[in-house]
């Protein structure tokens, strides 16, 4: 846990976020980014160094303790400029613009910390970069060197800077989308190109579709298992898809990406082979992943991938979830200032933990009887070898193996909890509560395991009562405080939630909480005019420019996310509203999901359940009954089937759920889009039905 400092010397120190309190005792005279923040640049004429990054960053460790934390350069830092710090996990909006300004002035990429120096008056930025030494190596200069430079540069180039930053304002705007050309029509060759595009990237040796670094990219994985369940009624299924889905899924789980000890996955692999991992833990990663193995197991049936789901829900319950029901955002990379610390270990010591038998299978399984694979010195965990064989290798059944392993990893587990552990970033993010609970919910429903419901509901009901309150979201919450406007991502992610945990375990008000975020959404963020979502709300804080973007990065696409949810709400609810909201937001983004497809992942499956209506299946009848019909249904393996066990005694219900009348022996009313057939009043009908019939995929 991040604590206040002892001797707080700057204005960090009234802030919440744990990244800001961090730098609360640096020596640099840091203030948050505010109101009185700018006021003061534009008063002194100084320009404004802008430092973005989060708790769990390394390199942002590293650039504090080199400068921030350094008296010399931190005088020079406040001789020479307003320094304002920001955490990019609170103000999503702001780490946004600058990142798109960095890689726009520089012709790099981003990343984080990142340092951006901006002009006073407008708070346009006229140079930037990402980390940057203390003294000069890597071909940086030293970062005194260059504030003095920077410094100097604004001082006696006003004029070209001022030339400049109008330049850039006219690429800010060039960047926004236009509305669609008259008579654009939906269709489904971006599925298919899609698809194409992922298995000419796909690794077919160890999965994922890239090289060198190498993130899970749980979007690219989830629309292969899509495009494989709706090639299902074909001649000829798409095995192939889920060939690369599977074997994707396999090495991140096998791999060291995946904490063998304690469940969870790491934000990505420093290498190929998905063996050693960035040791960081986002609970943004978490949530989609937990969602997709969970799938991916009933799917396929793998044990692997139900163990990875298990493991995965195990640690974010025992590590993540605050008493209050939130989930914390992050565990750090680093402890006691070595990154992956706590999670590598020493053969020896692990020899002297366990049994000869229990060390012999761990060894050859995990790869201790191989040379050290972190550092030239320590061993992180790697499946290098199948269970199978390492039973016959020791003249043993796979029972007793895996038993041996799993005692093995326990006592690991007793060892590791003894360590210094990460700084744990224990702010609550609405929008990232909205994707754990989704994969809670998810998880809970095909795994058959009650608690996840109730973890995800407990997490719901800190929400709504925390950071919930006149009908607008907070974005984010933290020892007792709710604060800052929420983003587009704040309301549509927690709106998918709510439907996912309603697939789950039915409660009238979660709808209707469902619906209350869907209308402030319309009402704040729809652009009206061109189509889509903005980022921000239309009463949010105007920076340099206001953003609206479709494609996913490190989260789904918050306008892909808003045209799910906006269609399968629509067809729920009969809601036409809804229905041309979701159109208007595909119609805007065709021909950036035109130019690249794969990119866009979140807004294609928007367009699948557009263009194949989402499966709608409502039961009706007494709550053990529709449990019942519920749990049989639920270990099918069907991405746009929307099954909703609504008990005969759920009251308040909408006028279109209303009409579908329970039953005393039970009902289940099938709808496709706004189609619903005869009712099915037995379940072996019903599981024919959405077994063999149309559109269950």
């Amino acid at each position: 846990m991040h604590a206040l400092p002892a001797t707080p010397r700057n204005r960090l120190a009234a802030e919440t976020s744990p990244y800001l309190l961090q730098h609360a005792a640096n020596p640099v005279d840091w203030q948050p980014w505010s109101a009185p923040a700018l006021d003061r640049a534009r008063r002194e004429d100084k320009p404004i160094l802008l430092s973005i990054g989060y708790s769990a960053c390394h390199w942002c460790h590293v650039m504090a303790h080199e400068s921030f934390e350094h008296e010399p350069t931190a005088a020079l830092m406040n001789e020479l400029f307003v320094n304002i710090k920001v955490d990019r996990e609170e103000r999503p909006d702001i780490d946004r613009i600058y990142q798109i300004a960095q890689q726009l002035l520089t012709q790099r990429g981003g990343g984080w910390p990142l340092t951006m120096f901006l002009s006073p008056d407008d708070q346009m930025p006229f140079f930037g970069g990402t980390y940057f030494p203390r003294e000069a190596r890597y071909g940086m200069p030293s970062f005194g060197d260059l504030l003095r430079r920077v410094a100097g540069y604004f001082r006696d180039n006003r004029a070209a800077i001022r030339e400049q930053n109008g330049r850039l304002a006219a690429v800010f705007a060039d960047l926004l989308p236009a509305a669609p050309a008259a008579g654009t029509a939906l269709g489904p060759e971006p599925l298919a190109r899609a698809r194409a595009a992922l298995e000419g990237d796909f690794d077919a040796t160890f999965g994922g579709f890239s090289g060198a670094p190498k993130f899970p990219h749980a979007g690219f994985i989830e629309r292969l298992l899509r495009h494989w369940a709706a090639s299902q009624r074909e001649a000829t299924p798409d095995l192939k898809a889920l060939y690369m889905a599977s074997l994707t899924l396999t090495r991140m789980a096998e791999g060291g990406l995946y904490d063998h000890v304690a469940g969870g996955f790491a934000r990505y692999s420093v290498d190929a082979w998905w063996m050693i991992p960035h040791f960081e833990k986002m609970l943004y990663d978490n949530g989609p992943l937990l969602a997709l193995y969970a799938e991916a197991a009933i799917a396929t049936g793998d044990p692997l991938f139900r163990a990875a789901a298990d493991g995965t829900a195990n640690w974010v319950l025992a590590e993540m979830q605050a008493p209050s029901g939130g989930f914390y955002s992050s565990i750090d990379a680093d402890s006691e200032g070595e990154e992956g610390k706590f999670y590598v270990w020493d053969r020896e010591a692990v020899r002297a933990l366990l049994s000869t038998d229990q060390y012999a299978a761990l060894a050859r399984r995990f790869g201790l009887d191989r040379e050290p694979n972190f550092e030239g010195r320590h061993w992180h965990l790697h499946v290098f070898v199948p269970l199978a064989d390492v039973a016959a290798a020791a003249g043993s059944s796979v029972e007793l193996t895996a038993a041996h392993i799993g005692t093995a990893l326990a006592r690991l587990a007793a060892a590791r909890a003894a360590r210094v552990r990460p700084g744990r970033d224990d702010k609550i993010l609405t929008s990232w509560n909205g994707l754990m609970i989704r994969g809670l919910a998810v998880a809970a429903r095909t795994l058959g395991r009650v608690e996840l419901a109730e973890a995800a509901t407990r997490a719901v009901d800190f929400l709504r009562r925390e950071l919930w309150h006149d009908g607008r979201l907070y974005a984010t919450h933290k020892d007792g405080r709710s604060h800052l406007a929420a983003y587009l991502d704040d309301y549509v992610f927690l709106g998918e939630a709510l439907l996912e945990l309603l697939a789950t375990r039915w409660r009238s008000a979660d709808l209707e909480f469902a619906v209350e975020l869907a209308e402030a959404a319309l009402a704040h963020f729809e652009d009206r005019e061109a189509g889509g979502f903005w980022f921000s709300a239309d009463d949010a804080e105007a920076l340099i420019t206001r953003s609206k973007s479709f494609a996913d990065e490190a989260l789904p696409s918050g306008n892909g996310a808003a045209a799910r949810l906006f269609t399968r709400l629509g067809y729920l609810l009969g809601e036409p509203r809804y229905l041309a909201a979701a159109e208007r937001t595909l119609l805007a983004a065709w021909s950036a999901i035109d130019r690249h497809p794969p990119a866009h992942g979140a807004l294609l499956d928007a367009l699948e359940e557009r263009l194949q209506p989402t499966e709608i299946v409502i039961l009706r009848g007494p709550a053990a009954t529709v449990d019942a019909w519920h749990r049989d249904l639920a270990c099918l393996y069907a991405p746009r089937r929307l099954l909703l066990a609504v008990p005969d005694s759920a009251v308040a219900l909408p006028p279109a759920l209303a009409s579908k009348a329970a039953t005393a022996a039970g009902v289940a009313y099938v709808c496709s889009g706004s189609a619903c057939e005869a009712p099915i009043t037995e379940l072996p009908a019903l599981v024919r039905r959405l077994r063999d019939g149309i559109g269950a995929a």
